[in-house]
């Protein structure tokens, strides 16, 4: 396997805490995305989207998706679980991950493509321009502020996003939160139950990868 990874992204970070919570050793290429080398001919010849994370399966396959790659790892090494065991936890776990990436991860991409000048005509991931909009970045914000009270609502019911242990939802999770210093937002400090999982989460080994 080939993981193709990039430290200053939010989506590779989710790769790197699936394999270190599962104590993998896996042969890894950086690449830095504000250099654009994801746009290169040779990495656009495995990926043609241009976007990372990317794992090169061992039969050759490039997986583009964190939840792909998630899968395909967690068959491989099915301990410790971060997918889910059953029906019931399985499904909670995919459900609570788009939640997550729809919600919340979604909301803090746009608002940093839209409105940091470091993504001025990067506006969509990807080799094509996208010129920025302003009032999609204010609208994101919006949104990030009723994702975090999906978050404290959830989080007063359970210790954790999908089921009562650490799962893909709860490294989702982590990872965006993380992410949104970059747009000035954090947890509100009103937000008890969201602040105590997220000091939880901090003192995983994985959460410092």
């Amino acid at each position: 396997m080939l993981f193709f990874d990039c430290t200053t992204a939010p989506n590779p970070r989710r790769v790197r805490m699936i394999i270190a919570e599962k104590r993998l050793e896996i042969e890894t290429r950086e690449l830095s995305i504000a250099n654009g080398e994801q746009l290169s001919p040779d990495f656009l010849a495995i990926n043609p989207r241009g976007t990372l994370p990317v794992l090169v399966t061992e039969a050759g396959q490039a997986l583009s998706e964190t939840v792909a790659i998630a899968s395909y790892l967690e068959d491989l090494h099915p301990e410790p679980s971060l997918m889910g065991q059953g029906a019931e936890e399985k499904a909670a776990v995919l459900n609570w991950n788009a939640v997550i990436e729809q919600q919340g991860g979604q909301a803090i991409f746009d608002a940093f493509r839209n409105s940091h000048p470091a993504m001025k005509g990067r506006a969509i991931p990807g080799p094509a321009d996208y010129a920025q909009i302003p009032d999609l970045a204010e609208r994101s914000r919006q949104r990030v502020n009723a994702f975090f009270e999906l978050l404290e609502a959830r989080l007063q019911q359970s210790p954790f996003i999908a089921t009562n242990r650490f799962t893909l939802a709860d490294i989702s999770c982590f990872v965006m939160v993380e992410f949104a210093r970059v747009i000035k937002m954090r947890i509100p400090q009103g937000n008890p139950a969201t602040l105590a999982w997220y000091e939880h989460i901090c003192e995983r080994p994985s959460a410092s990868v």
